[in-house]
């Protein structure tokens, strides 16, 4: 029986490495977000960068998505897998955007955006540091889901704070300016807590 099954294993197709394409995309995500926290301490030629990764994380993803279709077993659900790849893009996009939304608007980046965007960077650190463990060590990553959650609630309390600030200034195209970016920057924060959700429920459903 050992040697038939031996031969049958031999005749299936192999499946790619599917959590570690994943975790590729992580990485990418990671030295995007560390170039988004360099500009926004006050370094605008790492504006180009964070464009330059936005990319290759596209390409990340692609592949991970080439490779599900492919795929014979996959490690966790297939729309599991799919969704955290999407959801971990959408946060490098945001943080494009926003980058983007400041070059527009001629704003260089404040004291309440570097905080915020070294947050973002933890945040990020969390959500890679989870996907080597969603299969082996399920309670790690979740563990990992839950450090990203506490950092999306700091950006969210530095956002009010920085809000709350605005109303003391009087220059019209400052206050404009800065409360759209600070609004940019709670929407990134709520697209890690989107894949840190991703996480538990993916965790969840192989119990």
């Amino acid at each position: 029986m050992r040697r038939r099954w031996a031969t049958l294993s031999w005749l299936l197709p192999e499946s790619p490495d599917l959590l570690g394409l994943l975790a590729d995309q992580g990485r990418v995500t990671i030295e995007g977000a560390e170039a988004f926290d360099r500009w926004a301490s006050g370094d605008a030629a790492e504006a180009q960068l964070v464009r330059t990764l936005e990319h290759s994380a596209d390409d990340a993803k692609h592949a991970v998505v080439g490779a599900l279709r492919q795929a014979f077993t996959t490690p966790l659900e297939p729309e599991d897998i799919f969704e955290l790849s999407e959801r971990l893009d959408a946060v490098l996009n945001q943080v494009k955007d926003l980058v983007r939304e400041a070059e527009v608007l001629a704003m260089a980046p404040d004291e309440a955006m570097a905080e915020m965007s070294h947050l973002v960077l933890e945040g990020v650190r969390e959500l890679a540091a989870a996907i080597p463990d969603l299969a082996r060590a399920p309670d790690t990553a979740t563990a990992a889901a839950d450090r990203a959650i506490r950092q999306h609630r700091g950006i969210e309390r530095v956002y009010r704070r920085a809000m709350s600030g605005l109303l003391e200034a009087t220059e019209l195209r400052e206050v404009a300016g800065k409360r759209e970016l600070y609004r940019r920057y709670a929407r990134i924060g709520e697209a890690i807590e989107h894949v840190a959700n991703r996480i538990w429920y993916a965790v969840v459903k192989q119990a």
